[in-house]
């Protein structure tokens, strides 16, 4: 999953980035309004954690703008305004959650990790397809009532997946959504997890919960 975050305090921003990374998140940082307004609108990502008082242009009108441009993500606001009236105005906004300063990095990731499930459908942090379960807070899996043994990228992938079902997926979305700007699109990185993921879900070749499409991607069609 890609992370924007858009917080001016330095020390903050570089404390909830290494979080968010060793969480498995890809993470795009940004201090400055306008910048962050561009990285909101062209980056492919998945939710936005926001800080209001951004140095030149505000969070709340950087809501506004993607919003304006149907980005659709869930959107999470940091703030040291704890007033009401704030609240409410960024959540009329476009905003889907508001946390203020200061908190727990806990709490944050526990939001993030809400906003994100719900955005899949999922009111659950526990997602159930048939015999696979995929706890997306502890980030455990079982297959059959059995843990499953994942690598952090398996793992990044399947969560991918999970949370977005029935919908085709090409390679260069997986890449910008699961890896750095730095990954190169063209390797075979995609699908060798995607072949040892397969193995571990489906070692008989009976479910077959993840299509491979031909010139266009991936599906995960666990009920298929």
């Amino acid at each position: 999953m890609r992370v924007l975050l858009l917080e001016d305090e330095t020390a903050l921003r570089e404390t909830l980035s290494e979080r968010l990374k060793r969480e498995g998140f890809v993470v795009d940082a940004c201090g400055e309004g306008i910048e962050g307004a561009y990285m909101a609108q062209e980056y492919p990502i998945d939710l936005a954690i926001v800080d209001l008082g951004l140095p030149g242009k505000s969070g709340l009108d950087v809501v506004k703008e993607l919003r304006r441009a149907d980005k659709r993500y869930p959107v999470l606001i940091l703030t040291a305004r704890d007033h009401w009236e704030d609240k409410v105005e960024a959540l009329e906004n476009g905003a889907d959650d508001y946390l203020t300063k200061p908190f727990r990095t806990e709490e944050l990731l526990a939001r993030v990790n809400a906003l994100l499930r719900r955005a899949g459908g999922h009111a659950s942090s526990d997602v159930v397809f048939g015999p696979l379960k995929v706890q997306l807070n502890s980030q455990k899996v079982t297959l059959n009532g059995e843990p499953l043994d994942l690598t952090q990228f398996e793992y990044k992938l399947l969560a991918y997946f999970v949370l977005h079902p029935d919908q085709v997926l090409s390679k260069l979305q997986l890449n910008e959504h699961l890896y750095e700007d730095d990954a190169d699109p063209d390797s075979n990185v995609i699908e060798v997890i995607l072949g040892r993921l397969r193995r571990k879900l489906d070692p008989d070749g009976d479910w077959k919960p993840i299509q491979t499409l031909r010139g266009r991607g991936y599906r995960f069609s666990p009920d298929a």
